[in-house]
């Protein structure tokens, strides 16, 4: 028998003295209109994808069941079953409070960061698509109305021989071409052959011309056809970053994502305004707070927050306001099922300062079967006008990819 994480025992969320819940707050008063509703109970199923995706589910005593995604990784759906009890009896659509009041709950455990951001961020993004369902609003609209009917999406290329700079560019080539793309991304933190020591952060010459040559060739075949940003996935030393990205700046780079880790704001601010080579980063930052350093000290010129992971839909809205004061843009990073796909481009569409939302799982056979709706067509998706997020699950499919060992969660 498996650990009953609802019950574990924690001073802190049992008693804390920013307890937001109605009952303390004395959210009582009859809303009418079908909009008195209690939340009965939230479950999880993992699906093994190119990543292991937590879909959620939030169910009601009304009837309507919001589903949304977390962030993959080890340890969600134990704290998303730890979690439910706050939530349970409460009134979905009092999103931003319940949020603040899972934060507040779970300080103990962590909720200024990792995967327990990333768990209420899985339940924030379905209660953003059961209030939908609730009120009988797209999910945009809960977040102020749209600037755009369909969000640009950029995909993420690999291809068998990633450290060849022709096989790159071959692959770049095929993916605008028979894919419709006009907006890709490939690794730059990928074996040069070059390398003495993967230990140290440093990039040698030899190992720079290499990465080098990948942007050239790539960024030459699609030409003007395709925007074209290069990950580094928070590799290099700060040294080793300035050095690469002035080494860039001839070419036409969208952005070079992560190019030194994500815990010094002072190095990635230095590496940032030591070059013209467009730099993002955010996928590692949390909540607008953590966001707030990169974009006062103009660290980054893009913000890439991942919005199924650093707090969710309305806490990437907050994060994109706050760049918008220093006429940032956002690209929003992701690798997830087309549950959060859809879900960010809902975000997308809601602020004024958006590129594109990412597409991870391209070599994914059966990414779109997910769900019963047709989601990226020509590199766009168009943003649902349906009730809530705007996506049904195929439960067969979900069923047949499940992780080895997970339940299928109840049917809506």
């Amino acid at each position: 028998m498996g650990v009953d994480y609802s019950q574990l025992h924690d001073p802190n969320a049992e008693y804390t003295m920013r307890d937001l819940s109605s009952e303390t707050m004395g959210v009582s008063r009859e809303r009418g209109g079908g909009r008195d509703v209690e939340i009965t109970d939230i479950q999880t199923t993992m699906v093994d994808g190119n990543f292991p995706w937590t879909l959620v589910r939030v169910y009601t005593d009304a009837g309507p069941v919001g589903t949304g995604e977390a962030y993959w990784g080890a340890g969600v759906p134990e704290l998303i079953e730890r979690m439910t009890p706050f939530l349970v009896g409460e009134n979905p659509l009092d999103i931003d409070r319940l949020t603040e009041h899972l934060v507040q709950k779970m300080s103990g455990e962590g909720s200024i960061g990792g995967v327990t951001v990333t768990a209420i961020s899985g339940i924030e993004v379905a209660l953003h698509d059961l209030a939908g369902k609730i009120l009988g609003v797209p999910a945009y609209q809960l977040l102020g109305g749209k600037y755009r009917d369909e969000m640009r999406v950029y995909c993420d290329c690999h291809t068998e021989a990633e450290a060849d700079p022709e096989a790159c560019a071959d692959e770049a080539e095929r993916v605008v071409e028979e894919l419709g793309y006009d907006a890709l991304k490939f690794d730059l933190d990928v074996p040069s052959g070059h390398e003495k020591d993967r230990a140290n952060r440093h990039l040698r010459n030899p190992e720079i011309e290499h990465k080098a040559e990948i942007v050239e060739k790539v960024t030459e075949r699609v030409g003007d056809r395709a925007d074209v940003a290069f990950d580094c996935h928070w590799t290099f030393s700060g040294g080793s970053a300035k050095r690469l990205a002035k080494r860039l700046e001839e070419y036409d780079v969208w952005w070079l994502e992560d190019p030194v880790p994500p815990e010094n704001h002072d190095v990635q601010r230095e590496v940032t305004q030591s070059t013209s080579t467009p730099i993002t980063v955010g996928e590692n930052v949390y909540r607008k707070h953590g966001q707030r350093r990169l974009l006062e000290e103009q660290a980054v010129d893009m913000i890439a927050p991942d919005m199924p992971k650093v707090g969710g839909m309305r806490e990437t809205r907050k994060i994109a306001d706050l760049a918008d004061m220093y006429y940032v843009p956002v690209a929003m990073h992701n690798v997830a099922s087309p549950v959060a796909t859809v879900a960010s481009a809902h975000v997308g569409a809601a602020i004024s300062n958006s590129l594109a939302v990412e597409y991870h799982s391209y070599e994914l056979g059966w990414w779109a079967d997910l769900v019963e709706e047709d989601v990226i067509e020509g590199g766009y998706i168009e943003i649902p006008e349906e009730p809530g997020v705007g996506v049904t699950l195929d439960m067969d499919v979900v069923e047949e990819h499940m992780v080895d060992g997970e339940e299928l969660f109840d049917e809506a």
